[in-house]
């Protein structure tokens, strides 16, 4: 297998627990949109939250396929799982959410953070859809910053990270953090922060929290695209070596040159080609909208807005 294929293909890769209060880690990569999965595990009692799973959609045809939540889950059953918890971190922007699907097939709860309400207004009006989007009935938790909830023996903590997005979360768990669309790794600094609801200064402000978390946390970021001299996908880092080496936000950056990097990157970025379609899937947990008259469901995209 060539270096560059490996950005082609689908992933995965265990990050063991190392002892108590730290969770069995799986990540899995989802090559068409540089997506990083998980499986986050109490080793003890083999209860398991799904973080962030894809739901496939192709931006030409508008297909979806399960084939990323089919792989999830069969790495579940592989390691005897039983899960617990369905959660995402925010409404992605470049995947649509395998959410209400997974709830379906394992029973379990989904959950996002509160201030997706505060999204899906937003995006109300961007889509002229004033009815759109009924957030509390499609999630079974909001989680607002500071909740804790149980994952078999193991506590998990939740922090408001916005920036990315307004309402974006951070789930803590022992040694493990799910940073989601916050730091990329660190040969390749910071995530987006232009979208609408975005802020460059809160997603700063999110990061120097995120660091705060002892050294030795093990961070797990949404999305990986490869780097300079890197053609493999990477997910993992610590905090210390964030702190150290984030070209970003290591080694003493200063606040304001960094908000001003992250402008002037986001400047240069073109939206995501699955955006204005998927956010209707995600601010509905996962769900098409209601079908029409034909038994299809239909999405409505804004012309002119971006």
């Amino acid at each position: 297998m060539s270096q560059t294929s490996k950005l082609e293909q689908p992933v995965v890769r265990h990050s063991p627990s190392t002892g108590p209060q730290s969770p069995d880690v799986w990540g899995i990569y989802e090559p068409d949109t540089g997506s990083i999965q998980y499986i986050c595990a109490d080793p003890a009692t083999k209860k398991a939250a799904l973080i962030d799973v894809v739901l496939n959609f192709d931006p030409a045809s508008f297909a979806i396929d399960t084939r990323s939540m089919d792989q999830v889950l069969g790495l579940v059953e592989e390691h005897g799982l039983s899960v617990e918890w369905v959660l995402d971190t925010h409404p992605h922007a470049d995947h649509a959410m395998a959410s209400a699907r997974l709830k379906d097939r394992t029973g379990a709860p989904n959950a996002i953070g509160e201030k997706v309400a505060e999204i899906a207004e937003l995006w109300r009006g961007i889509y002229n859809m004033p009815e759109a989007f009924e957030t509390a009935r499609d999630f079974d938790r909001l989680f607002a910053d500071g909740d804790t909830f149980a994952l078999g023996d193991l506590d998990v903590r939740v922090m408001l990270s916005t920036g990315h997005t307004l309402g974006s979360i951070t789930y803590v768990c022992g040694n493990a953090a799910f940073v989601h669309d916050t730091l990329m790794q660190p040969d390749s600094g910071t995530a987006r922060a232009d979208f609408p609801g975005g802020s460059a200064e809160e997603l700063w402000n999110s990061i120097q929290a995120i660091l705060g978390l002892p050294g030795d946390t093990r961070l797990f970021i949404g999305h990986d695209y490869g780097a300079d001299g890197r053609n493999a996908p990477e997910w993992e880092a610590t905090v210390d070596t964030h702190t150290a080496d984030n070209i970003h936000v290591g080694a003493g950056t200063d606040k304001a040159d960094y908000i001003a990097t992250r402008q002037d990157r986001d400047a240069t970025l073109a939206l995501p080609d699955r955006m204005l379609a998927v956010l209707q899937i995600n601010l509905r947990g996962g769900q098409l909208p209601e079908a029409e008259s034909d038994g299809g469901h239909y999405l409505k995209l804004p012309v002119g807005k971006f």
